[in-house]
């Protein structure tokens, strides 16, 4: 009895890595973020008629989610570095680490906002969505929403630095994901009150001039700035965000092309910010383990993952399971709460666990060899491997949600 209750502890620690009380933080953090996310499910779901209205918003829907966890998710992980390697310190001067990243992170969500607003117009032109909004619609939506959705965010990744710097928590494996969860819960409300301001004869022009003259001015300072962080995380961050941004408008695309599935069961609409999220999240988790372990030496960099990146890979996969179930379960939820027509409990379940797991089979690939990528270039893992992460996953995730709606028979 007793070899094999060691044989199962051995098991079990082998599944989840090794670290217990890493993979019961980072549980704990992804089904706060699953939970959050119905929220935002349901706000989506309640706008059919504003997506019916706004013609293109829907494309935008994962770049709007993904953004703030490209961003915020990024100053997570370089908080918490600074919090390992002891250099941090909660202050808005600029002559601090916090208040390099934090001014950082305003003006890349500001440039971002616009630059992405730009991307989707023409995206849709290339892929023939039409008729869409028009550009100056675009940049209201997506600048006045994300700023909103960005304050809020930057207010709660400051909050978790500063109770892992005094609690000792460890933020890595807890700032992805609840980063996620509340950019989940304020971006999509944002970004329907910032759908409030398009159309509107002369304002819209207006705003939409005004906040790409601030955007470009933010640029030009962030890259001229003394300050060598703030320069350097600007000049980092904003081709690994276009990048991602185009990826995130592509995945919009695939869920464009398929709104009258989602319309038809606007379940699909309560799953799909979970989803999404939670494929990102644990892309987040893994490549802020990873980016940390690296900066401190406890990881050497190879062609196949080994040592204490497999027990993070492990760990990841480990994860995935509980999360991606409880996913389906609470857009299941959602959809009674709200009377949205659904397939059932057990189909949504399913594809939200058969996409989950070939979600998580890519979050590992591209959060390891994006990670290692950065490092062999001499670029800050920190500042690529989230952003890349999470828009890789939601360019992924769209796919593979589409896909577990087919092989499940939704679709």
């Amino acid at each position: 009895m007793a070899r094999r209750t060691r044989r199962r502890t051995r098991l079990w620690s082998a599944l989840i890595g090794g670290d217990p009380a890493a993979y019961r933080d980072s549980l704990i953090a992804l089904l706060v973020a699953v939970v959050a996310s119905l929220v935002a499910g349901i706000t989506l779901a309640a706008t059919t008629q504003t997506l019916e209205d706004l013609p293109g918003l829907l494309l935008m829907v994962p770049a709007v989610l993904a953004v703030k966890g490209n961003i915020f998710g990024a100053l997570g992980s370089r908080l918490g570095t600074s919090i390992h390697a002891g250099v941090f310190r909660l202050s808005p001067r600029l002559d601090t680490v916090a208040g390099q990243n934090t001014t950082a992170a305003m003006v890349l969500s500001l440039v971002t906002a616009v630059a992405l607003a730009v991307l989707a117009k023409g995206v849709a032109i290339v892929f023939n969505v039409s008729p869409t909004m028009s550009v100056a619609d675009f940049i209201v939506v997506s600048t006045v929403g994300g700023m909103i959705a960005s304050a809020v965010v930057l207010v709660i990744t400051l909050l978790l630095a500063g109770g892992s710097f005094r609690y000792g928590w460890d933020l890595d494996n807890v700032v992805a994901p609840l980063v996620t969860a509340t950019g989940d819960v304020i971006s999509l409300p944002a970004l329907v009150w910032g759908a409030e301001l398009a159309g509107i004869g002369g304002v819209t022009p207006a705003v939409a001039i005004l906040v790409s003259v601030l955007s470009v001015v933010g640029v030009v300072w962030g890259l001229r700035t003394p300050h060598r962080m703030l320069r350097e995380i600007i000049r980092e961050s904003l081709p690994i965000l276009i990048v991602a941004a185009i990826l995130d408008l592509i995945a919009g695309i695939t869920i464009e092309k398929r709104l009258e599935d989602f319309v038809e069961f606007p379940v699909l609409l309560v799953l799909l910010p979970g989803f999404l999220g939670t494929a990102g999240a644990l892309g987040g988790v893994l490549s802020s383990r990873l980016s940390s372990k690296l900066h401190l030496g406890l990881l050497r960099p190879g062609p196949i993952p080994r040592g204490e990146a497999g027990d993070d890979i492990a760990m990841t996969f480990a994860l995935s399971v509980p999360v991606f179930v409880a996913a389906g379960v609470i857009a299941e939820i959602g959809g009674a709460l709200t009377d949205a027509a659904s397939p059932g409990l057990v189909d949504i379940v399913l594809v939200a666990l058969l996409g989950g797991m070939l979600a998580t089979a890519c979050v590992v690939v591209v959060a390891y060899y994006s990670t290692i990528v950065a490092v062999r270039f001499g670029l800050d893992p920190d500042t690529y491997g989230i952003p890349m992460v999470t828009s890789s996953l939601d360019f992924v995730g769209a796919f593979t949600l589409i896909l577990a709606l087919v092989a499940v028979g939704i679709a």
